[in-house]
């Protein structure tokens, strides 16, 4: 079993996945990124290193013995002038400006290439832990109505054409009409402003319409950054008036797994799981 370095950004997931390794009895140290790790993760062997620090991170990866890496958890798009690299980091820092030009899959292709070229192997969270991701079908006791369906299918599509350009990987559709996009903000403040939308179109608590829906960009790395939902989520999702949340099983990623069951279970939600598209 091959020691894994997880590079630990802010939230849960990787504090979930941190658990998980060590109940598993998998070798592991976590590289705790500064200002986006939580303080938890301190407890585990490992270092805390800032956004340019490639060289501290190479070295502390290779003296904890680790041959492959995880990306786990959020980081903000960085102001690259306020960034303060290292000597390594020096080498590395031009060419990931020049990749963020292209978009967020272009900046992480690019990361993941400096870290395959010291040699580590690359493992996606849902690799990490496998049971992480969306089944196929309902996720707990609530499933989609016969009038959810076009919705689920057209948020999808419109979560899938904007993938394609990089933008986002989440949309919210109500009785057919695009209510918002997932753009640069992420999914919660998309969700705020769903609702702050006028109730005429869209659902209320007594009431619920519309779906939000989340994809994997075609264009994606699949193994960094694969659409994620949590307690948050759902809970934003209700706030908003929404039915429910769709995803393609297998490629979205459901951090406190029983937290979130319970969360929709309660509040009325579904959290469905559909067939990849073939041509994916």
């Amino acid at each position: 079993m091959r020691k894994l370095g997880l590079i630990a950004g802010g939230g849960s997931l990787p504090v979930e996945l941190a658990a998980h390794c060590e109940a598993a009895g998998r070798p592991f140290a976590v590289m705790r990124l500064k200002s986006f790790a939580e303080p938890v993760l301190a407890r585990y062997p490992g270092v805390e290193v800032g956004l340019g620090e490639f060289g501290k991170v190479f070295k502390a990866l290779r003296e904890e013995g680790c041959e492959a890496v995880c990306f786990a958890g959020v980081v903000d798009r960085p102001d690259f002038s306020t960034i303060k690299p290292d000597l390594r980091g020096l080498t590395v820092i031009p060419g990931l400006i020049s990749a963020a030009r292209k978009g967020d899959d272009a900046l992480l292709r690019r990361l993941l290439a400096e870290f395959e070229k010291e040699g580590f192997a690359i493992e996606g969270a849902h690799e990490v832990r496998g049971e992480m991701t969306l089944p196929r079908g309902a996720l707990g006791k609530h499933a989609p109505k016969d009038a959810h369906i076009a919705d689920m299918d057209r948020a999808l599509d419109v979560a899938r054409a904007i993938g394609a350009l990089d933008v986002g990987q989440g949309a919210v559709v109500c009785d057919g009409l695009v209510l918002a996009v997932e753009a640069q903000e992420g999914t919660d403040a998309m969700l705020r402003r769903v609702a702050d939308l006028p109730q005429a179109i869209r659902g209320n608590a007594e009431a619920p319409r519309g779906v939000l829906a989340k994809a994997p960009k075609p264009i994606q790395e699949t193994k960094v950054d694969l659409p994620t939902i949590g307690v948050a989520t759902v809970q934003r999702a209700a706030r908003a008036g929404l039915a429910g949340v769709v995803g393609e099983a297998g490629r979205l990623l459901i951090v406190d797994r029983d937290q979130v069951i319970a969360c929709a279970d309660d509040l009325g939600l579904f959290v469905y799981g559909v067939e990849p598209r073939a041509d994916r």
